[in-house]
């Protein structure tokens, strides 16, 4: 079977221990991702479930903990809840590396479908650069490219 896929890869000039805490703390997470971050805190280990909420109590994804290599890679099974259309394609799978590189953090995420055109993979290609452009501008300068959520992105009928 085709799947559908979406892969960004930034280098941030951090170290793998501070992209970790970044990327599997809620507290700092919510600066960056636009006030959601993943609750209750799963100890990130595998099996564990998560779910991504913001402060208002809404649930906008969930999923389970695949793999776990501290420092160096999570692999997160995760469906969108919010939105009828993805939350009926079902489950994806998402994969974080790091990778150290000449004083940065080659940051390489990849996100797939099992399922040609996947609707889900078209909104998070639209999500994941915003999100993770504001991860870098915030570990490399204090303070985030975006404020604003990016709008609910235009799902093809």
């Amino acid at each position: 079977m085709e799947n559908s896929s979406f892969v960004y890869v930034t280098f941030i000039r951090t170290t793998p221990q501070k992209l970790w805490h970044a990327l599997t703390t809620p507290e700092f997470m919510r600066t960056y991702f636009f006030g959601a971050a993943i609750t209750p805190d799963p100890a990130w280990k595998k099996g564990a479930a998560w779910q991504m909420q913001f402060a208002d109590g809404m649930i906008t994804d969930q999923g389970k903990v695949l793999e776990v290599v501290r420092r160096k890679r999570l692999v997160l099974r995760w469906r969108n809840e919010f939105m009828p259309a993805l939350k009926a394609e079902g489950y994806s799978r998402c994969v974080m590396t790091l990778e150290p590189v000449k004083g940065a953090v080659k940051l390489t995420i990849t996100h797939t479908m099992d399922r040609p055109k996947s609707k889900t993979i078209e909104a998070v290609s639209g999500g994941w650069p915003q999100i993770l452009s504001n991860l870098k501008s915030l570990l490399e300068t204090g303070k985030v490219a975006f404020k604003e959520k990016p709008p609910k992105p235009k799902i093809r009928r």
